[in-house]
């Protein structure tokens, strides 16, 4: 919302040269964290935060937080926003939730009709976002205290997640006794999520014209026995924490040949593996590496999963609170990152994930209402 002026003449005797340009002036969206959590939604959809393009909503959202949430301590960190309660109290709950979106498909501004919210980002993920501002400012004495991140770049290449540079640059703002993420979950209650590691399977052969075969050795052909492996696997199902997390390892690609008339002398299977967290990455590196034996592979995409955690004490309070039954989290969200630093994370957010990137992507009001209330009657006193 950028203003330029241009002046072509003085005013009031005083000032602006013939033909100058005045200097840029924003106006920042107003956000009233104090409304209803539905109406923050449409808001905040209303801000548009194309991954990379954040910093509008951030500028916004930080200076709401400043302004109305004065018992929280607040940072920003490049596009990412936190505050704080310094309240002392024994246990610490952490609520993060991106600001950035996929590329918007002439679905903002936001539009609301029958109950529903419609518009680009509302299911994944500014519906969560919505209640956690609103609860940052709503919420001053709450029984544990709480940290909000609303961070950038969650929908593209994970080096430019903007949990990675507050974890390198601010790392204590992420100590916590349970993280919950606010992605989308339609209301339920997802615990850890699954592994996910992609290779590359190579066969060679020898090239030789189509027409004499017999000349060549066929590496499509030798591919074959890659796909017959993967149709004789079969997938754990792991029970953790109550939580059935299933596996799966699938063939995603496969790619081959020169040209029409030739033999092919290479071809590549791209198999992406969905581990269960009660592995490593590296033992799910050496499980597909078992599988396929004797076959050349290359290692192209890697990241551990996250265990459920529910048995620690924040955790099962909330489980307890939300009155859900926990279930797995199919799939890989930044819950892993908390993960890793030892502190039990869970997805919990209002949106429908079906929905998530879609051009008819909505939030229901009454989940968005449901997904407030549950969280401030785990928080509050």
């Amino acid at each position: 919302m950028a203003r330029l002026s241009q002046v072509g003449a003085r005013i009031g005797g005083a000032g602006v040269a013939v033909g100058t340009v005045a200097p840029v002036t924003r106006t920042l969206p107003a956000l009233d964290l104090t409304a209803d959590p539905v109406t923050l939604t449409a808001a905040l959809v209303d801000v548009a935060s194309v991954s990379g393009q954040e910093k509008e909503l951030a500028d916004a959202l930080e200076a709401a937080l400043r302004a109305q949430a004065p018992h929280l301590e607040v940072l920003r960190s490049g596009d990412a926003v936190l505050a704080r309660t310094n309240l002392g109290r024994p246990h610490r709950v952490l609520l993060a939730g991106h600001l950035d979106t996929v590329p918007i498909a002439d679905n903002v501004p936001a539009r609301r009709t029958g109950g529903i919210v419609h518009g680009c980002g509302t299911s994944d993920m500014k519906s969560g976002d919505a209640v956690f501002a609103h609860l940052a400012a709503t919420l001053t004495e709450p029984r544990h205290d709480v940290t909000f991140v609303f961070y950038d770049c969650e929908e593209i290449e994970a080096e430019r997640n903007g949990l990675g540079r507050i974890e390198r640059e601010h790392r204590d703002w992420l100590d916590a006794d349970l993280a919950i993420l606010g992605e989308p979950t339609d209301g339920a209650l997802e615990a850890g999520c699954q592994g996910t590691l992609r290779v590359e399977l190579r066969t060679a052969g020898r090239r030789a014209h189509s027409a004499r075969s017999w000349l060549g050795d066929n590496a499509i052909h030798a591919a074959g026995d890659i796909l017959s492996r993967l149709a004789d696997y079969r997938a754990r199902d792991v029970e953790i924490d109550g939580c059935v997390y299933r596996e799966g390892l699938q063939a995603v690609r496969i790619a081959g040949g020169v040209a029409g008339n030739v033999v092919p002398d290479e071809c590549v299977v791209t198999v992406n593996f969905r581990f269960a967290p009660d592995r490593s990455a590296e033992q799910a590196v050496e499980h597909v590496r078992e599988v396929f034996d004797g076959v050349e592979l290359t290692v192209t995409d890697l990241s551990p999963g996250a265990l459920p955690g529910l048995s620690a004490p924040a955790a099962a309070e909330f489980v307890t609170a939300s009155g859900a039954t926990p279930r797995a989290k199919y799939g890989w969200t930044d819950v892993s990152r908390f993960a890793a630093l030892g502190i039990p994370a869970v997805n919990y957010g209002p949106g429908d994930p079906n929905l998530a990137h879609t051009r008819e992507e909505h939030v229901a009001e009454d989940a968005v209402t449901a997904c407030a209330a549950v969280l401030r009657r785990y928080l509050a006193p």
